[in-house]
């Protein structure tokens, strides 16, 4: 009988200890990194409340019975801001949609404007516009600018004394990235002889990306647009918009028909 009694004692400090073990063990792993809390979280309730009622320790069964069911709230604390960063981060996305659409508006004015300017001083200029390929491999980079796209900024970078006019500037999303960079020329042997360095540089680069090129002659002030190895000389300033906004939005534009200068 008292060896009897004698287990049982044994059997509920063990079963105290555990529980007491659970709890320190339990405040470990509430400071580890999120996904190991999880995976250890959710393994060890599982299993231990299942060994806990095999063995017959009612506190330490009652312990992870608990836990279960109080599994939703307590991932809630613990997760409270991973929580609150995700509703942020949508909330944040969904204000700033409307935002994003007039930085866009606002770049392909200004894009617009500049591009009018030159023409009309007949200033050469060379633009390319990113869509979603990458550049770098073919490109030699002048100078990084990281800049938002401005009339005033494309004017003073093509203006015949800077020492990056004869390059070419690259706009990624609403910012001009960089300035005076080299691109490869085509080597297409169909190119009209009257077309100069600024437009076999724009058919190269399209060649072999989704860019979209914007050519300001120096000799016309007639501006092409350039996609897919394709040129439209002399191109329709509302149809310079339309497909300045697609590929600074990052979408491809239709494929074009070439239009030999005139």
């Amino acid at each position: 009988m008292a060896s009897f009694s004698d287990n049982v004692i044994l059997l509920g400090l063990l079963d105290n200890l555990i529980v007491v073990g659970l709890v320190y063990g339990c405040a470990l792993i509430l400071r580890k990194e999120a996904a190991l809390r999880i995976v250890a979280i959710i393994t060890a309730i599982f299993v231990a409340e299942y060994g806990s009622k095999k063995l017959g320790l009612a506190s330490t069964a009652s312990f992870f019975h608990l836990l279960l069911s109080s599994a939703p709230v307590i991932l809630a604390i613990i997760f409270q801001s991973d929580i609150k960063r995700a509703l942020f981060s949508f909330w944040k996305r969904h204000k700033s949609g409307d935002s994003d659409n007039q930085d866009v508006s606002m770049t392909v004015d200004e894009l617009s404007k500049g591009l009018h300017e030159l023409a009309e001083r007949r200033i050469g200029a060379l633009i390319v516009i990113i869509r979603q390929m990458s550049i770098d491999h073919l490109v030699q980079i002048g100078t990084e600018i990281d800049a938002k796209v401005t009339s005033e900024l494309l004017n003073s970078i093509f203006l015949p004394y800077s020492p990056i006019h004869d390059g070419a500037v690259i706009i990624q999303r609403e910012k001009i990235t960089s300035a005076g960079c080299i691109l490869p020329l085509s080597q297409n042997p169909d190119i009209a002889k009257s077309f100069g360095t600024r437009h076999r540089a724009a058919l190269g680069i399209s060649e072999q990306t989704d860019v979209l090129v914007l050519v300001v002659s120096e000799e016309t002030g007639k501006i092409s647009i350039v996609h897919e190895g394709k040129i439209t000389y002399d191109a329709d300033p509302a149809e310079i918009r339309r497909l300045s906004r697609k590929a600074i939005e990052g979408r491809r534009a239709p494929r074009m028909t070439a239009v030999p200068e005139h």
